[in-house]
């Protein structure tokens, strides 16, 4: 019997069609007005604040992991362009940082952005640039030695120019690459964010001379239209 990610039975005769639409105001973008309604219909936004997670890229994370086990307790993770936390939040259950599994090993989640983050308890938080010449001896002291994980849902700013924008993210995956190569422990793990459009092929090279194995997956929570998809190295063979 089909639900949806809220839980709901989806199967039964004569439901009614429960989506919002929203009317286009003065002075609103016609892509804002469906940015809007995308949003206010999506099962995973309202599963996100039913929950509590900070935004629906948490669900992307669990159904990762719930496939390669990278999360596991005891695991050093890093979190690079952490913001909002939503990652961070998952990683803390699953990693055990709080210490709530007993008999298990106790995690630790250093998340680094260039803005603020409001605080979650069980990760430590840093406001710092990852591209910084000392960001990987920092975070490596904060750890108190290498990552087990390094982790990214970072994406560049939008030009509006899907080409362009797919370029920018690549670059900055491969940035994160390389710090990853910087602070993993032998037999770590990479996961990132990327945009499908034909220049991922040097970023999947670079990772294949790095790691044992490399996949490419589109969680069932990223939204079918988006170009997304995310790259998982494990084994990093230091």
């Amino acid at each position: 019997m089909a639900k949806t990610p809220t839980g709901k039975n989806t199967s039964g005769r004569g439901q009614r069609d429960l989506k919002v639409n929203v009317k286009t105001a003065r002075g609103r973008k016609l892509s804002s007005t469906r940015w809007l309604q995308r949003q206010l219909n999506d099962p995973y936004v309202a599963r996100a604040r039913k929950e509590g997670y900070r935004g629906r890229a948490a669900f992307k994370i669990m159904e990762l992991d719930d496939k390669f086990r990278f999360l596991v307790p005891g695991a050093r993770v890093v979190d690079l362009g952490c913001a909002p936390g939503g990652w961070c939040q998952v990683a803390v259950k699953r990693v055990n940082a709080l210490g709530e599994k007993q008999g298990k090993a106790v995690g630790r989640i250093i998340g680094v952005d260039l803005q603020e983050i409001e605080p979650i308890a069980g990760c430590e938080l840093h406001q710092l640039d990852f591209l910084a010449d000392d960001a990987d001896t920092l975070v490596k002291n904060w750890l108190g030695g290498p990552a087990d994980v390094v982790m990214s849902d970072m994406a560049a700013s939008s030009s509006g120019h899907k080409q362009t924008d797919h370029l920018r993210i690549i670059a900055l995956c491969e940035a994160a690459a390389y710090f990853a190569f910087d602070v993993l422990e032998e037999g770590g793990t990479f996961v990132a964010k990327v945009l499908a459009g034909g220049a991922e092929g040097e970023l999947q090279k670079l990772l294949k001379n790095k790691f044992n194995k490399v996949v490419n997956v589109k969680p069932p929570s990223s939204r079918a239209d988006s170009s997304e998809k995310f790259v998982i190295a494990t084994g990093f063979r230091g």
